[in-house]
């Protein structure tokens, strides 16, 4: 599949940064479609994204860094020794990681279900790399409206998503391909893992990268 990324730079970087630390919702490209963030922290924001989506607030959303790093960090001492490996295999990558959420981190991502988190680090093509430089995470979900086709495009994004963000960044055309959920909250005890939903990662794939992370 062809793909077409609009080079972003430093500033789009900062200007999604203070977009969302100053309590903003903001769409923006990834590694696989569209999404619409907020600061994963802020209630008032969250609401405000879930309004804009049209999406049940039962429902949960994942946490995004844009680097393993930064996300390795915030997490600490929460991790255990197999979960960090199995991120270390796994990220930067399409995937959607369920994991414990044992430090009660990102409340308003995570408040549906306290006890679990969904994390995303994408791998970021050349184009979209200068977001690597935001060290902070987002609370991300797709940039579509509830139950609708996930945006390949900017203007995929429907238009009252589009306008009612403070900040829609432009990343050109990405693959349209939503992230692999992967369930690892039995990872640490048992080794075991499953996959919800395949998608950009084929669970082939998942199932290579976990066995040399072992």
């Amino acid at each position: 599949m062809t793909t077409m990324t609009t080079m972003l730079t430093s500033e789009d970087a900062e200007q999604l940064r203070d977009c969302v630390a100053g309590g903003g919702v903001a769409v923006f490209p990834s590694d696989t479609v569209y999404g619409v963030c907020c600061d994963p922290d802020d209630e008032a924001a969250a609401q405000r994204l879930y309004e804009l989506k049209g999406r049940p607030s039962r429902r949960p959303a994942a946490v995004m860094f844009f680097s393993l790093e930064p996300a390795l960090r915030a997490l600490g001492e929460s991790l255990q020794l197999a979960e960090r490996r199995a991120l270390q295999a796994l990220l930067p990558g399409p995937v959607t990681l369920l994991l414990e959420n044992r430090g009660a981190q990102f409340t308003a991502a995570c408040r549906s279900d306290p006890a679990t988190l969904g994390l995303r680090v994408p791998w970021l093509p050349e184009g979209l790399h200068a977001l690597c430089s935001i060290s902070d995470p987002v609370m991300q979900t797709s940039a579509n409206l509830s139950g609708e086709p996930d945006a390949r495009t900017l203007q995929d994004v429907p238009a009252a998503l589009r306008e009612g963000a403070d900040l829609a960044l432009d990343g050109g055309t990405l693959p349209g391909i939503p992230s692999t959920v992967i369930d690892l909250r039995e990872y640490e005890q048992s080794g075991s893992w499953y996959v919800l939903r395949e998608g950009a990662l084929a669970t082939d794939a998942v199932g290579e990268l976990l066995a040399q992370a072992r």
